[in-house]
């Protein structure tokens, strides 16, 4: 077995925008009820003709670019997602035929939210193991589609996107780039977040998912970064999943990253879902807030009460 490393990273968002402003002329709301308990001022919008694989393969292409690789250099596909409407092509072999891969290994994973922690777990695994070589592992989700545009405790939250990595394996003696994974989950209380019915729509219990956040996630975080051998206060940056700035910033505190770059995209994105960790890790090493090598702690959580997270090296 050998260790995996991210080599590349890329992410992709639709032109359109909404802002604060705009949801107030279509929901009982105003920009400052918006700031004031979710922290987001604007998110950005797929239109019909911008499916998911669409926003994908674009991250995807990013990514690739960023690595110096060709698309059939990748040989296992994963798509965090949980928008996918249709059941057959599933997202990664849909974003394979639109890159022109050859003959990938494709598959989704649909953890919501934590997503993306998971599948970048799932492509260190399979790396290691020696079943891949290479993969594109993507976080991607167009929660406008999902949404109930009249409830306002939903509607002004969600934003579409997507990210990109891509994973390879480490050269012999080269240390691991992608820290073991702590993953797990909440059963009995799946009913916290849900996207159901037909068409399917987006809800959630806000003030569970707070307290649960708040309080049951940051001493798992510091398990992370000890699985990692990695001290808190040793942290370039953290990434949480983007839900709400009242859930990132005092989680981020209670960990003990006294020292790192904080990710807040979800006050220009909104909440991605499985497309807003790799959407906020790429713009921070986009921006030159953190350099190669640093270690970053990636921690999804939210869909199923579900979490997994990880530290890597930035690439």
């Amino acid at each position: 077995m050998t260790g995996s490393r991210v080599v590349a990273l890329g992410h992709h968002q639709p032109a359109k925008v909404l802002t604060n402003d705009d949801l107030a002329a279509m929901v009982d709301t105003s920009d400052e009820w918006i700031r004031s308990r979710v922290g987001i001022e604007t998110r950005h919008v797929a239109g019909p003709d911008e499916p998911v694989d669409e926003l994908a393969a674009q991250a995807a292409a990013k990514a690739l670019a960023s690595a110096g690789l060709m698309p059939e250099d990748i040989d296992l596909v994963l798509v965090a997602t949980s928008t996918a409407i249709d059941r057959s092509p599933n997202m990664a072999a849909r974003v394979a035929a639109r890159l022109g891969m050859r003959s990938p290994a494709v598959m989704d994973i649909n953890v919501v939210c934590a997503g993306f922690t998971h599948a970048l777990a799932t492509a260190d695994h399979t790396v290691r193991a020696g079943a891949a070589t290479r993969a594109l592992v993507i976080g991607a989700d167009k929660m406008t589609e999902i949404s109930d545009w009249t409830d306002r405790s939903t509607c002004v939250l969600v934003g579409d996107g997507a990210g990109a990595a891509v994973v390879e394996a480490t050269d012999p003696g080269q240390e691991p780039g992608i820290g073991p994974v702590l993953w797990g989950s909440v059963p009995e209380m799946g009913h916290a977040v849900r996207i159901e019915g037909t068409p399917p729509r987006f809800a959630q219990e806000g003030q569970s998912v707070y307290r649960w956040a708040t309080t049951q996630l940051p001493p798992i975080a510091r398990k992370v970064c000890e699985r990692a051998g990695v001290a808190p206060e040793e942290l370039a940056a953290v990434v949480l999943h983007q839900a709400n700035l009242r859930i990132i910033e005092p989680v981020a505190q209670k960990i003990g990253a006294v020292n790192a770059v904080i990710a807040r995209d979800v006050v220009q994105s909104g909440n991605t879902s499985a497309a807003s960790i790799p959407m906020a890790l790429s713009k921070l090493v986009q921006r030159g807030e953190i350099v190669t090598g640093d270690p970053v702690l990636l921690f999804g959580f939210g869909g199923n009460l579900s979490y997994a997270g990880q530290v890597i090296r930035c690439p």
